[in-house]
């Protein structure tokens, strides 16, 4: 019974890691946790949000290697 309940649980990306807020569908990076509520910022700057944190997954392989794609589109933009 343990087992089984230790499989189903979900591990949430902790600071620093990219996050997805699936009630908003968007990725971004966790900030912190303040009030019961996980703070995100957009991969590329920008104003914090709050997640539910039950709403807060670890993105799809795809989502992750599409928003570090983004991250290196955006740093190479930088120089021109």
């Amino acid at each position: 019974m343990l087992l089984s309940m230790a499989s189903n649980q979900q591990t949430r990306p902790g600071i620093g890691e990219l996050a997805k807020d699936s009630a908003r569908d968007r990725i971004g990076v966790v900030m912190g946790a303040v009030g019961g509520r996980v703070q995100i910022r957009p991969i590329g700057g920008g104003t914090e949000w709050d997640a539910i944190p039950d709403n807060v997954v670890p993105p799809s392989p795809r989502e992750e290697l599409s928003a570090r794609l983004s991250i290196k589109n955006r740093n190479s933009r930088g120089g021109l």
